[in-house]
């Protein structure tokens, strides 16, 4: 019998963190735009699902970290998301 470890971005708390620090490390172009795929492959990349993606850029929206744009083709850092690297 094989027990499976848990993600540790089950929790959308956690992974919404974990994407927000992703966002810190990607470089910002023009107006402090952060474009998708630079945050999206970095958390794959770290073992997190497209579901699980969606769900944390959810969450750090609806904390107030992240704004999405319209298109869906870049975020910004709000003022409440750029104080958690202050």
């Amino acid at each position: 019998m094989k027990f499976v470890s848990p993600s540790h971005f089950a929790d959308p708390d956690s992974a919404a963190r974990k994407l927000v620090e992703i966002a810190n490390a990607a470089e910002a172009v023009q107006d402090g735009r952060i474009y998708i795929e630079l945050i999206n492959g970095p958390f794959l990349k770290e073992g997190g699902t497209p579901d699980q993606f969606r769900a944390a850029l959810a969450r750090a929206t609806t904390l107030g970290w992240l704004l999405r744009h319209e298109s869906g083709t870049y975020v910004k850092f709000t003022p409440a998301g750029a104080e958690l690297f202050a």
